[in-house]
């Protein structure tokens, strides 16, 4: 049972690579286009909320498509980072209590995606041709 999925194991890291993208780049459009419309529509880009969203809006995108996907994974990582010891740390030292759980996995999920590469499915290996 325990290698029952090893086979797609590079196709579900695309996904996981796509949905976080899309997710990501949802948050920049929201950021700067006001879709969805948020509380934070309307930011300017020299804020360190509209910084972050000029970050979503370009990695976001470069992650749902597979490009360029290690250094964009790497430095979105670093902001969900910085974001979590920003805005939910001063809250509470706990997680659950901050709201800064989401921030936490998408640190991590995104650390992974920076180690693993963009998968099967990614621009990167098309464009270079080999495994990533």
């Amino acid at each position: 049972m325990e290698n029952f999925l090893r086979p797609w194991s590079s196709q579900l890291l695309s996904v996981l690579r796509i949905v976080a993208g899309l997710i990501l780049f949802h948050h920049g459009t929201s950021k700067f286009l006001g879709f969805p419309a948020s509380q934070f529509t309307g930011v300017s880009p020299m804020t360190m909320v509209g910084a972050a969203g000029v970050l979503e809006l370009i990695g976001g995108a470069l992650l749902t498509i597979g490009l360029f996907t290690r250094c964009a994974a790497l430095i979105l990582s670093g902001m969900c980072a910085v974001a979590y010891f920003y805005a939910h740390i001063p809250r509470s030292f706990f997680p659950f209590l901050n709201g800064g759980e989401t921030v936490i996995l998408f640190t991590f999920a995104l650390l992974y995606i920076a180690a693993a590469g963009g998968g099967a499915w990614s621009v990167d290996k098309a464009w270079r041709g080999k495994k990533d």
